[in-house]
């Protein structure tokens, strides 16, 4: 197994690609966590908080939806996961790359 925090980097920054092309945020790091998990030091369990941050990120999407209809309640919830998607895929790509185990709020634990 070797050691590449460049490409663990990159599969944390791989997850705004969603704010530039409307998908991909989800389908690019589970792609490069299913093919180097088994060869990179770091990557399995990285890979499973960034899956994991993302599909918490879809759900609470889905539930702020039906949420806009109370009082625009939903409207709020969208915004703070709108930040909250952009700026800790930035952080905690800077925390891999210095050799620290990232973490993400609002994340819930489907893949274990």
């Amino acid at each position: 197994m070797r050691q590449d925090n460049q490409l663990i980097v990159l599969t944390h920054l791989s997850q705004l690609l969603t704010f530039l092309t409307g998908f991909g945020g989800l389908i690019v790091p589970l792609i490069i966590w299913a093919s180097q998990k088994d060869n990179v030091y770091q990557m399995d369990e990285q890979g499973k908080r960034i899956l994991n941050f993302q599909i918490s990120l879809v759900l609470w999407a889905i539930i702020c939806v039906p949420l806009i209809l109370a009082l625009g309640l939903g409207i709020v919830g969208l915004i703070i996961l709108g930040l909250v998607s952009f700026i800790y895929p930035i952080i905690n790509a800077i925390k891999a790359s210095h050799g620290e185990t990232p973490t993400y709020p609002l994340s819930l634990n489907f893949i274990s």
